[in-house]
């Protein structure tokens, strides 16, 4: 069964807002609130993969500290750029 498009941008959201460290809870939830609704279900399929990510890793990859695993590296860039504009 196929989760709706609607349903499935909340259950990200909810996992967005919910991590194991601070700094990730406060960018993704930032980039969830602006982006999910719009992506695709291709790039929802591929952000549900990226939250499974251990947060450690993906602060880095946001950071810029270690280099993105090719999987990832478009949708990190958007949320560097969506911080990037947050912060401006």
């Amino acid at each position: 069964m196929t989760e709706i498009h609607e349903h499935r941008v909340k259950r990200l959201y909810m996992r967005s807002i919910r991590r194991g460290i601070k700094e990730m809870d406060l960018i993704l939830s930032a980039y969830a609130s602006a982006r999910l609704d719009r992506m695709d279900d291709a790039t929802l399929t591929l952000y549900d993969a990226m939250l499974s990510e251990n947060d450690h890793d993906l602060y880095q990859w946001v950071t810029r500290q270690v280099e993105t695993p090719v999987p990832y590296g478009d949708l990190i860039s958007d949320i560097q750029s969506h911080l990037a504009e947050a912060e401006a």
